[in-house]
């Protein structure tokens, strides 16, 4: 059995400003910065990224998928960024990819079982999803890095 046997497919909520301090440095970081769900990724999984907002705590709405990317490590490891933030990450290798809405998407997702309340699945942060589904999300976002290049 292959690594690609066993891959697993996720979305990860996370506000744009976080996906991009992710996406420069190679990692993501969730749950506030706890390890628990980010130890259910595995080396080689697949990884988007939903962002409902611009910012952690603004009250602007983005509803964008904004990255995609291959989980790079085993295990979780935790960094020091001050005495009082010690956040858990994983190193992630990004593709360039464009930021598409999700809204147009919502029908083609199984794992949104009611349009009227899309964002609910959203809400848990760390989300697997069906090889089909995720097949959606990276497709929607190459594409639209290849459209912002030849446009």
């Amino acid at each position: 059995m292959t690594h690609l046997d066993t891959r697993r497919y996720w979305v990860i909520t996370i506000s744009l400003d976080h996906v991009l301090l992710g996406v420069e440095g190679g990692f993501t970081q969730a749950d506030h910065g706890r390890d628990t769900r980010l130890r259910a990724l595995g080396r080689g999984d697949l990884v988007a990224f939903y962002s409902p907002r611009p910012a952690l705590g603004s009250q602007v709405t983005l509803q964008q998928l904004t990255a995609l990317g291959e989980v790079a490590d085993d295990e979780p490891y935790r960094v020091h960024v001050s005495d009082d933030v010690r956040p858990w990450r994983r190193r992630i290798t990004f593709e360039e990819v464009g930021r598409v809405p999700i809204r147009p998407l919502i029908p083609l997702l199984g794992f949104v079982t009611d349009e009227q309340r899309w964002g609910l699945p959203f809400r848990s942060g760390v989300l697997e999803v069906t090889a089909g589904d995720f097949g959606v999300v990276a497709g929607a976002l190459r594409d639209a890095v290849t459209h912002a290049t030849t446009a």
